[in-house]
């Protein structure tokens, strides 16, 4: 009990420091080009699916992903067996950097991710905004890698665009 008034008062704190915040998973105020170039470079397959990989194994979407984003950021997106996926995002936590959605394999190596979050302005606030973005991408041959491109849209919450749509590309590694 004592912890959950101690993370109460955290949060209220933090709620109450008036911290802005940027976008949730993706974010269009960033310059197109600057997400890292070493972002998905230097991280090394699981063992079980190379292993897997190696023996001819089934290639598939699911799994564990390190993806940049030219439209700005990095993530860790996690595509589920039942078609769902989520995504954490490199951004400020009080903006909001958790997003979910869901998948749909559209040709032998193509895939489809429809994905939304909310967007706060201002920390402990409810959000101001939602964000839909839809993607396309291609997996490689040897299921180690992603391409694709995306669209990206900010709503106001009665349903109005307030920006977009604006296109950007993703590259991802399997984790």
């Amino acid at each position: 009990m004592k912890t959950a008034y101690i993370g109460a008062a955290v949060a209220a704190a933090l709620a109450l420091t008036g911290l802005s915040a940027k976008a949730a998973c993706v974010d269009p105020r960033v310059a197109a080009g600057t997400a890292p170039a070493h972002a998905v470079s230097n991280v090394s397959l699981p063992k079980a699916f190379a292993a897997e990989v190696a023996h001819g194994g089934p290639v598939s979407i699911v799994g564990t992903w390190l993806v940049s984003y030219t439209l700005g950021g990095e993530a860790i997106i996690q595509w589920h067996s039942d078609g769902t996926e989520w995504e954490n995002i490199n951004h400020p936590v009080l903006g909001g950097n958790i997003c979910l959605g869901r998948w749909e394999q559209t040709g032998r190596h193509t895939y489809a991710r429809h994905h939304m979050g909310w967007i706060y302005e201002v920390a402990g606030a409810p959000a101001s905004n939602y964000f839909i973005e839809d993607e396309t991408v291609v997996l490689a041959a040897d299921g180690k890698s992603y391409s694709g491109t995306d669209t990206f849209t900010i709503y106001n919450l009665d349903g109005t665009v307030q920006v977009g749509p604006l296109s950007g590309t993703a590259a991802a590694k399997r984790f």
